[in-house]
């Protein structure tokens, strides 16, 4: 049996050679995407190892049970040259069931029980072997949800990947369903990072993430989270209504509105639907009907204590969550929502980090949406019957025959395409045709003001825009509805007028004087009010 002695020199044996190993794994040249990822999967593998022997070699230099201190001391006694041939012979016995050669000279038996077995990631057929994400299943949950956009499509998704959600409103991002999805997204995030990137550290990313959250979070800076930091920096909940001095002066604290800086039903209108009935909902009031309708009841209770505001205005259930009684209640509910915003924000911050670690991956997925768009059926066939065998030549290289076929395909792709027109890339990656780009007038370019300024190329992808997701918001951050009125409209001025215009039709209603038409005996209309009067003057 070996001594305690000799398995320390084979861990540290077994460390050295897998250092070696991963030195000669570097100095080959890995030219194309899947082999590089293969050798990072194996260096991954060979680290790895070096870790648990590291681990290893730890507890015994720690020796705890005082193993190795008895033998250290063992070779110090009277007995240390009867003890010495004892443990020679212990050794020989070993070496020649486990036979083994010294460092310096190459062991290819010893390397080969160290080298990893050749590394199979598992991608989909969407992530082209961690090239692109495959976030189909993610986008449905968020059409399908409550919370999310029913009308966004794929490419609008993943293109605002890291800030999708800053559409949604407090109440449903505090759900569980929402909870749930954003979990979701962030481990397949996390999956596919450390499938396409073993050599990088998420753990340490990660978090550093979680440290730099929790101090901005102390500090009540998350955006659109401040109050609720500052809620359970203060551990109660107060009133939002009005009432006397010390209560405003904690409704300023946690009031999503504030109602010194709306006082008017037309300035509540302002802040739009969605605020409204979330400041409804948090205070046990009836949420539905029109936005004018919800600043209206908001106003009702402006100041009014619980028992003072009407019954008709609560909801079924509600208990108009406005009174600043029983604080043992209030300070659970105030623990309880601060910590479940904790736990969402924080989400929201580590999917935002890792989006933008991927964010070169989420470019290339882009580009890859846009090229499947433009593609026919046999184009998309030919692609995937390419990709298949290109896979089948990484699958033969375990009996090291194959490579050179798909090795050259890898390094086909991976040429420099030079495209100083930056033209669209076709189905076979290189840029289509000069007269087809000229043809689908992608050489026009149109800029809308409500996306932020953004430009599009050709009239297809301009009429295609204003129903993205990028053109929603904009028209619900200058709180006009996206309706067929305001199509081909790209200046926020002339959107605000249109919505003026719009708003004093509807309000005006029908007059007999501006609206009804007569006509003369030559054809010429006029309103009744103007007929008349050149009637009367003996005009017509």
């Amino acid at each position: 049996m070996a001594s305690l002695l000799e398995d320390t020199r084979k861990l540290h044996e077994d460390i050295e050679r897998l250092e070696r190993l991963i030195v000669a794994e570097f100095k080959k040249d890995a030219k194309s995407h899947k082999e590089k990822l293969l050798q990072a999967h194996r260096v991954r593998y060979m680290l790895d190892k070096i870790q648990e022997r590291s681990k290893e070699l730890l507890k015994i230099y720690e020796d705890e049970d005082g193993a190795r201190k008895a033998d250290v001391a063992k070779l110090r006694d009277d007995t240390a040259l009867s003890s010495f041939y004892a443990r020679l012979k212990d050794v020989r016995d070993d070496h020649a069931r486990f036979p083994s050669t010294d460092l310096t000279g190459p062991d290819e038996d010893a390397n080969m029980a160290l080298l990893p077995p050749e590394p199979r990631p598992s991608f989909s057929g969407e992530e082209g072997f961690g090239r692109f994400l495959d976030l189909y299943e993610h986008h449905n949950l968020w059409r399908n949800s409550k919370f999310g956009d029913k009308d966004i499509d794929y490419f609008s998704y993943v293109a605002h990947l890291n800030a999708h959600w800053s559409s949604v409103s407090r109440s449903r991002r505090l759900t569980a369903a929402y909870k749930t999805y954003m979990t979701s997204l962030l481990s397949y995030l996390q999956s596919f990072y450390e499938r396409s990137q073993p050599l990088s550290q998420i753990e340490r990313a990660m978090q550093r993430t979680e440290e730099q959250f929790e101090a901005a979070w102390e500090q009540g800076q998350i955006y659109g989270w401040e109050d609720k930091a500052r809620d359970q920096g203060n551990d109660s909940i107060t009133n939002c209504g009005g009432g006397d001095s010390s209560n405003n002066n904690n409704n300023d604290k946690t009031a999503t509105i504030d109602f010194r800086k709306y006082p008017t039903v037309e300035k509540l209108m302002e802040l739009g639907g969605d605020a409204l009935k979330a400041e409804l909902m948090r205070r046990g009031l009836k949420c539905g009907g029109t936005v004018q309708q919800r600043a209206e009841r908001l106003l009702a209770v402006k100041g009014k204590k619980k028992k003072d505001i009407d019954k008709s205005l609560l909801a079924k259930g509600g208990n108009g969550n406005i009174d600043n009684n029983n604080n043992n209640n209030k300070l659970t509910t105030t623990s309880t929502s601060s910590s479940a915003a904790k736990e969402v924000a924080l989400l929201e911050a580590k999917v935002s980090k890792l989006c933008s670690m991927l964010e070169s991956i989420i470019e290339d997925t882009k580009g890859r949406i846009e090229k499947r768009q433009a593609q026919t059926y046999e184009e998309i066939m030919a692609e995937k019957q390419a990709e298949a065998e290109a896979d089948g030549d990484i699958t033969a290289m375990d009996g090291g025959a194959a490579g050179g076929g798909g090795s050259e395909g890898e390094e086909d792709e991976d040429d420099y395409i030079y495209n100083p027109l930056k033209i669209p890339l076709g189905w076979d990656g290189k840029p289509i045709p000069y007269w087809l780009y000229k043809l689908h007038g992608l050489n026009i370019e149109y800029k809308c003001e409500i996306c932020g300024n953004a430009t599009y190329h050709g009239r297809r992808a301009f009429e295609k825009h204003f129903k993205e997701f990028q053109h929603l918001q904009g028209m619900k951050a200058l709180g006009i509805p996206n309706t067929k009125e305001f199509y081909e409209v790209t200046s926020i001025a002339d959107a605000q007028e249109l919505w003026r215009n719009l708003q004093s039709r509807q309000q005006g209603g029908f007059r007999a004087e501006e609206h009804e038409e007569y006509e003369d005996d030559m054809g010429n209309v006029y309103n009744r009010k103007t007929y008349l009067d050149l009637k009367r003057q003996g005009l017509i």
